[in-house]
Formats: C-alpha cells, sequence, structure tokens
C-alpha cells in the first residue's frame, strides 16, 4: 500500500496539505514502511483565507499521488479532505515521526491488522 506523507522535514509529519511542496511516498505493504519516492507539487494554498477551491493545483496533486491510497498530514481543510476522498485516498492526520504515523495509517485503511506482512496487496 502506498501511502503519502506532508513533510518538510523529511523525518516528521509536519506540513498542512496546502503548504506542502513535496510529498514522500511510502510503500507500508511489507510491514515497515520504505521510502519509494519524493514527489514535488505546486502548493495549494494561496494563504488567503478566502480563497476558492483551487481545483487545477488540486487535481495536479492528486494526479502526482496517483497509487497511493492515503495522504498523511498535519492539516487539511474540509473540503480539500472530502475531494481527497472522492478521489479515493484516506485523509489521515497526524504529527510527529513519520513512521509510527505511517503505520497507523496502514493498520486504519488496511483492515486486515497487519496480518498480510506483505503477502497480500493491501
Amino acid at each position: 500500500m502506498l501511502i503519502a506523507v506532508a513533510s518538510k522535514s523529511g523525518t516528521e509529519v509536519d506540513q498542512h496539505f496546502g503548504h506542502a511542496e513535496r510529498f514522500l511516498v511510502f510503500d507500508c505493504a511489507a510491514g515497515r514502511p520504505q521510502l519509494v519516492k519524493e514527489v514535488p507539487v505546486e502548493k495549494y494554498c494561496s494563504f488567503d483565507p478566502d480563497h476558492a477551491f483551487r481545483k487545477p493545483q488540486f487535481q495536479a496533486i492528486v494526479a502526482a499521488l496517483a497509487g497511493c491510497r492515503a495522504v498523511v498530514t498535519a492539516m487539511i481543510g474540509d473540503y480539500p479532505r472530502q475531494e481527497l476522498e472522492k478521489a479515493g485516498m484516506v485523509h489521515v492526520n497526524a504529527v510527529g515521526p513519520i513512521e509510527p504515523a505511517l503505520l497507523a495509517a496502514h493498520g486504519q485503511i488496511c483492515g486486515c491488522g497487519c496480518a498480510c506482512q506483505g503477502k497480500k496487496p493491501c
């Protein structure tokens, strides 16, 4: 299972979805998350509290994260979260070290309690 993380530091879940300029994509199917790639994106947020939904920027992020089952961020607005769900991605809110956040996200989405240990696709 591929899970994307918004991280500025590379070690922590420490960014708001809209502020991310990159997402780290991890493969979490085999028990211990492995970094697969870093995906650069254009920031979604314009820092205007009244900004309208920026559909082209959002769609570009979704396309860049194709194949990911979840996106882990420190925060996300309600509308972008709903749109992520429509695109087939679950949002998981977390802060702190990446690995525990990924394991929690995997457990929340997988539903098998990690019994698969990579033996079946999550």
